[in-house]
């Protein structure tokens, strides 16, 4: 029998009818006569209500006892629904993170998997149940309760495709697929039909919220074919693989945007030797993610390092660099906020030149400015003001013409 892994969203399972009609699914699945794993995350609202009660106990909860309250809220989700298979007459069984045996490194609030075997799983499976497993948590070799990020119920998904060999892994949420650009708020986005597994993993890194970057990650890595569809309707989804056949001649595929960008400069007397590698060193063993880097050394002037962090980190990002600084060697650390990111994606992009000009010179043509920029082989992305965030991703939404369905290169 195949496997076959379905996760649902929190919207999905936001109300006791949801998760019936989430069960529905599940059972539609198993009557094809697959072996089925169902990933959930925390109802609705659930986590952001468990935020605020901490906040209330807190201005600054320990990162810890985060991820012990923060966990209780999937398995909810996880017992609900495996109720209500059974109330169905189909055998089913719950199992948290631990149980499942999904170990993760020891970091609090967004930790990264190490090991997932699957056996445990595959053993409630073979007994005829369907598996209801938690997402978003896992457990440290020494017992720690952790938690994966905003989203990680994603990756423990794909995760288990990989660790029982699934044949798909099926994403349930509240939109029927993944689109050119967020469609509440730039006019015209369109819903993709399939998109490759590098495209999607720049969109889902560069602000698109319908899929985790770790768990597109895994896909591909694993080479598990993903669809995101909704739970709401039967409409087709999109599939997320390898290689695409569909629209194979967009050369951008897709605009991505995420407001909240911090730009932390770092200014220095004088050329400082092997100091880039401290900074940032000092900056990953504490967590904290940094974007794009630009570097100025010029003559007469003094040098300086720029990146972008999200707003959230900037605090203890000041607070770890003002600590080193002696030893850094930098003489003054200054941010500005109240900028945003925008990224155009396309795998096209690599052998047709001038798709950055592109975008510079309509960005130009809307008096946006930009303050940083960041390239690879597929994507270009440019720090903004955030007030002007959704007219540029409107903007180059239109420039390269991802309303229409087929675009003549």
């Amino acid at each position: 029998m195949a496997i076959v892994v379905m996760k649902f969203g929190g919207t999905s399972v936001g109300s006791v009818e949801r998760i019936r009609n989430a069960a529905r699914r599940v059972i539609m699945e198993s009557e094809q006569g697959n072996q089925v794993v169902v990933v959930v995350s925390a109802m609705g609202k659930t986590t952001d209500h468990l935020v605020t009660l901490a906040e209330e106990i807190t201005s600054s909860p320990s990162k810890r006892e985060m991820d012990m309250l923060l966990s209780t809220g999937e398995q909810v989700s996880m017992s609900l629904l495996a109720m209500a298979l059974e109330t169905q007459g189909y055998p089913a069984v719950s199992m948290t993170g631990w149980q499942a045996e999904l170990q993760t490194e020891k970091v609090h609030r967004n930790a990264r998997i190490v090991s997932l075997k699957g056996d445990k799983i595959r053993a409630k499976l073979d007994a005829g149940n369907i598996v209801v497993a938690a997402g978003f948590q896992g457990i440290t070799e020494d017992g720690e309760i952790t938690t994966l990020g905003r989203g990680g119920s994603d990756t423990t998904a794909v995760a288990i495709a990989a660790a029982v060999g699934a044949i798909r892994c099926d994403i349930y949420t509240d939109v029927d697929g993944v689109y050119t650009s967020d469609p509440r708020f730039v006019e015209g986005a369109r819903k993709l039909q399939s998109i490759e597994y590098d495209e999607m993993l720049e969109l889902a890194n560069l602000g698109a919220g319908v899929l985790h970057p770790r768990a597109v990650e895994y896909a591909k890595n694993y080479k598990i074919p993903l669809t995101v569809r909704s739970s709401l309707t039967d409409q087709e989804g999109t599939v997320i693989e390898e290689v695409t056949s569909m629209e194979s001649n967009l050369i951008v595929r897709g605009v991505a945007f995420e407001s909240d960008v911090v730009r932390l400069t770092i200014g220095y007397e004088k050329a400082f030797n092997g100091s880039l590698a401290m900074i940032f060193t000092t900056l990953a063993k504490h967590n904290i993610d940094v974007d794009i880097i630009v570097q100025s050394i010029v003559d007469g002037t003094s040098p300086t390092v720029s990146f972008t962090i999200k707003k959230e980190a900037l605090s203890e990002a000041i607070q770890v660099l003002e600590e080193k600084k002696q030893e850094l060697g930098f003489q003054v650390a200054d941010f500005e906020v109240g900028l945003a990111k925008v990224s155009i994606v396309g795998s096209g992009m690599v052998s047709n030149p001038g798709v950055a000009a592109q975008m510079f010179d309509r960005l130009r043509q809307e008096s946006v400015p930009v303050k940083m920029v960041s390239t690879s082989e597929i994507k270009v992305s440019v720090v903004v003001p955030q007030q002007q965030m959704i007219q540029s991703a409107n903007a180059l939404h239109d420039e390269f013409r991802l309303s229409e369905l087929e675009v003549q290169v």
